[in-house]
Parts: C-alpha cells; structure tokens; sequence
C-alpha cells in the first residue's frame, strides 16, 4: 500500500529510533534527529525538496562504514529499507544520490540543493559543543588515545581530529545559513582547545 509523504517519513523515524537508539559512536538516533533539525532550519532560507531532504537526513547514517567495520552498505541497506516502506523508485534513487554526497570521507561534492543542506546538516552536528562531545565519544569507541603530547600524529589521538576534519568544517559549508550556525560553533571549538591546552601543558 502506498503512503503519502508525511506516513513515510513516520515511519522512517520509527526505524531510526528502534536501529540507532543506543548506537554508541556518536552516530545515535540523537545525532540523526539534530541532523534532521538542522536541514529543516536551513529548509526555512533555500528552495529545495523538503521532503527528499529529510528522508535523506534521516537515512544519511543507515549503512555508514563507521557503524560496518569499515565497509560502506550506504546503498544496500537505505534501498532496502525504502524499498520496504514502498518508496517510490525515483525517490529511493534520488536519496540515494544525496546521501552518497553528505560524507566528508569520501569527499564528495553536493550536485544539489537538496544534498548541499543535508551536508550542511551533518557538518553542523560535528562541531561546536556537540561535535566536541561527539568526537570524544567516537574516538573512545574505536579505541583512539585522547591526546598524546609527544606524539599527536595523524589518527593518533581524537585532539588531532580537530586537525584532521573538525577545523576544516566551517569553510566547507554550501549555505548561508549553515555558515552562519558554523561560524560561532568553530570559534567555540577553538576556544576548547586553547584550554584544553593551557591545562594539560
């Protein structure tokens, strides 16, 4: 049986809180719904799908190679569970085609409106005092040292990662919006780390 858009999107919340509730790398169901928050803020200031872009908001994290030791089954695992609810095929094709954009990773660029603010969703969700948070806990999860002060290499301690991708975010960010929510969070971060820092030297 058909559903219209709204009992889609009902429903896919509905398997993303059951799937990712208690997920532990910084990638639960609270994360996914701030990533959804987020677009629908953005949604208010450009002109896009609103309905593809949350469907892939909150699909963007079903199959991420994170949360499958390494292994992308992005593609797999969201047509499946569309394919599921009765997802038109145009649409499975079209979330798809977003969420293949949204990671930093793969550093795909958005071909969209639609992919940009999803990008822009989940970037805003990995900085700031959440992102902080978030950092923290997924280097505890795959075991990262929390910093190193003889030796903070690359992928050596989650305080790199600021390095490696957190600090690189704000400039990164595809709507205005986005770069305005962005702005205060990095300067934030930076604030962090000065005093993180200032207390451990």
């Amino acid at each position: 049986m058909k559903m219209n858009k709204q009992e889609i999107l009902i429903q896919t919340q509905a398997y993303i809180k059951k799937t990712f509730l208690d997920e532990g790398t910084g990638h639960d169901y609270f994360h996914i719904e701030r990533v959804v928050t987020n677009a629908k803020k953005i949604l208010e200031t450009e002109n896009a799908d609103s309905f593809l872009v949350e469907l892939a908001a909150w699909t963007h994290d079903i199959g991420d190679y994170k949360l499958h030791e390494g292994v992308d089954k992005s593609e797999e695992l969201i047509r499946a569970f569309l394919e599921s609810i009765n997802v038109e095929e145009e649409s499975i094709q079209k979330v798809l085609e977003i969420v293949s954009q949204v990671s930093f990773s793969k550093g795909n660029k958005p071909t969209t409106i639609e992919a940009e603010i999803v990008q822009d969703a989940d970037r805003l969700d990995a900085i700031g005092a959440v992102g902080i948070a978030r950092c923290f806990a997924y280097g505890g999860s795959v075991g990262s040292i929390l910093y190193n002060p003889y030796d903070n290499s690359k992928d050596a301690s989650s305080v790199q990662h600021f390095y490696d991708k957190l600090f690189k975010l704000k400039d990164l960010m595809n709507t205005k919006t986005a770069k305005k929510i962005a702005l205060s969070r990095h300067e934030y971060m930076e604030k962090f780390i000065e005093e993180f820092y200032h207390e451990v030297k």
